[in-house]
């Protein structure tokens, strides 16, 4: 039995570390590269099993050397792999990534490849059943995640949604939803509001909650995070780290706070566990490879 399920894209990551981000017909030397674990579904479930959680992945790669790759990088992980679909049709995604060694912020340019073709009929929704926590983001086709949703909410399931790539969702979606944990740019993708400092933020998250979700976790980058449920608000400066790569930080955040909710941690406390979770992930290249370890936190 895994405590909890993630459900997402493995996407190879090819991450190159340069000066800066090329732009439009613009060719630039950079200083290193990476072949590493990606996908929003795959960081998650890599983060929260590096602090010990026991996690199941659900996804869908090709039969090819990344998918073989994948396999490899979360069986090392110590993650459950029996319910990833492999297709000899679709190639296993890829994500093409150029950071900024002096930001370390990022360009993404992702191929989704298999899980694109994931079907509901294709997954063994018991897993979901037996786990106590379901994560998941917006990556694999949205109605197998509104099944899996479903699935977790009528058996009792805390659900965690992180709405990335923010797109168009039907309300019902949102009555699903336990915590809803966008950043910045997917939050003003939703209520229109553009988020300059906490009161914006406030007002972004009440009117999330207006649609129904019950929790709403609002990252803001350098700017640290804001929860509200309606009732308790709570604002958390971001950890003072020096970035490399922010590539993998939400899904750190939103790894390490699914596990410090199983662990029955007050909400300040799971939410300072996974801001610094986040802060620790920028400091290393590559996104799943970046995940911190529990003694990393400690």
């Amino acid at each position: 039995m895994s405590d909890i399920t993630v459900l997402g894209i493995f996407v190879a990551d090819i991450s190159f570390s340069g000066e800066k981000i090329p732009t439009t017909g613009e060719t630039v030397l950079g200083d290193s590269y990476n072949i590493g674990p990606g996908g929003k579904g795959c960081n998650q479930a890599i983060a929260i099993s590096r602090l010990g959680g026991k996690v199941n992945f659900i996804s869908k790669l090709g039969n090819d050397d990344y998918g073989k790759l994948a396999i490899n990088k979360l069986k090392k992980d110590n993650i459950n792999t029996s319910n990833i679909v492999i297709s000899n049709k679709h190639k296993t995604g890829v994500a093409g990534i150029h950071v900024d060694r002096n930001t370390g912020q990022n360009a993404i340019t992702v191929i989704r490849g298999a899980p694109a073709s994931l079907t509901k009929d294709e997954i063994d929704t018991s897993i979901i059943k037996r786990s106590k926590i379901f994560l998941t983001q917006l990556e694999i086709p949205l109605d197998v995640t509104f099944h899996c949703l479903t699935v977790a909410k009528e058996n009792g399931l805390i659900n965690i949604l992180n709405p990335a790539p923010a797109c168009e969702l039907k309300k019902d979606f949102f009555r699903l939803v336990d915590y809803f944990t966008p950043n910045e740019t997917e939050a003003e993708f939703y209520t229109g509001v553009k988020i300059n400092n906490e009161k914006d933020a406030k007002s972004s998250a009440q009117k999330l909650l207006n649609m129904g979700i019950k929790k709403v976790i609002i990252t803001l980058g350098e700017k640290g995070l804001f929860f509200s449920d309606g009732k308790e608000e709570i604002y958390i400066n971001a950890s003072p780290v020096k970035a490399i790569d922010t590539t993998g930080a939400g899904d750190a955040f939103n790894g390490s706070f699914s596990f410090a909710l199983l662990k029955g941690k007050p909400i300040k406390e799971c939410l300072e566990f996974a801001n610094k979770a986040a802060g620790l992930s920028t400091t290393k290249l590559g996104a799943g490879d970046g995940m911190p370890f529990l003694k990393d936190l400690s």
